[in-house]
């Protein structure tokens, strides 16, 4: 029997509300521009997330056995993925990540076990970038028309001028109402 008894704690990783799109060990390297060199992320699986809701997909990278996070953005349209030079089973892109708490523009690095691997990864990357792409469009593109049809244009029987009068009557009477508080300040200065 055991010493002391726990009562059993919900664990939630944040990835409850994502379908994976993919998911591949890799190793990851972020640059350093300071040191002017690569360093060590973490080894781990990278996955790509893709929310059940909006339809965002996000990168998320987490050490394998402590779990941290190595490597957490969105994929965007104007994300890029390029094989690295002289190693055809890494690849390397720049990202707004948020893995450290506070988003900061990082340059990764990843390195797979196979080419397969990495050409499988720079591909599914590049597909969501540009279906993200598409999807903003479309998005832009419902919304103005949703605009467009609260908007209508219809004939009024006027002219126009009416409108106008009636702003001008309405100076006039903030004027008069301006002049009317003058004369009675002017007036209780005269009695005293």
């Amino acid at each position: 029997a055991p010493i002391v008894k726990l009562e059993e704690v919900a664990v939630t990783t944040g990835e409850e509300d994502e379908d994976p799109i993919l998911d591949l060990k890799a190793k990851l390297y972020r640059f350093d521009k300071e040191g002017n060199q690569w360093k060590e992320r973490g080894v781990g699986n990278v996955k790509l997330l893709k929310h059940k809701v909006n339809g965002k997909v996000r990168l998320v990278m987490r050490q394998s056995k402590t779990l941290k996070i190595c490597a957490n953005h969105f994929v965007i349209p104007t994300m890029t993925v390029q094989e690295h030079s002289g190693n055809d089973k890494s690849c390397v892109w720049h990202a707004a990540d948020f893995a450290d708490g506070n988003l900061k523009e990082e340059m990764f690095c990843i390195r797979f076990a196979s080419v397969e691997n990495c050409k499988t990864f720079m591909e599914t990357v590049q597909e969501v970038a540009e279906s993200q792409g598409k999807k903003e469009e479309n998005k832009d593109a419902t919304v103005t028309a949703d605009l467009l049809d609260k908007l209508s244009v219809g004939e009024s029987k006027s002219d126009g001028k009416e409108d106008t009068v009636v702003a001008s009557n309405t100076k006039e009477a903030v004027k008069d109402e301006a002049k009317t508080e003058e004369d009675k300040k002017d007036e209780a200065a005269s009695k005293a």
